[in-house]
């Protein structure tokens, strides 16, 4: 009788690890450098209209 939730238990235990994985492996560490080189070239678009910091 308990066969059923068990397989079920492990299917879900098996799909949560591989979302896990596949958030912690490759879609946060992506968004990381997409946001990072988002900003630098934001910053390099700015510096081009605008000149460079003056340091005043």
């Amino acid at each position: 009788m308990g066969e059923p939730a068990d397989a079920i238990s492990e299917a879900s235990k098996a799909r949560e690890r591989t979302v896990f994985l596949l958030l912690t492996v490759v879609l946060f560490p992506l968004l990381a450098v997409l946001f990072v080189a988002g900003y630098g070239f934001l910053v390099w678009i700015w510096q081009i209209f605008n000149g460079p910091p003056t340091g005043h």
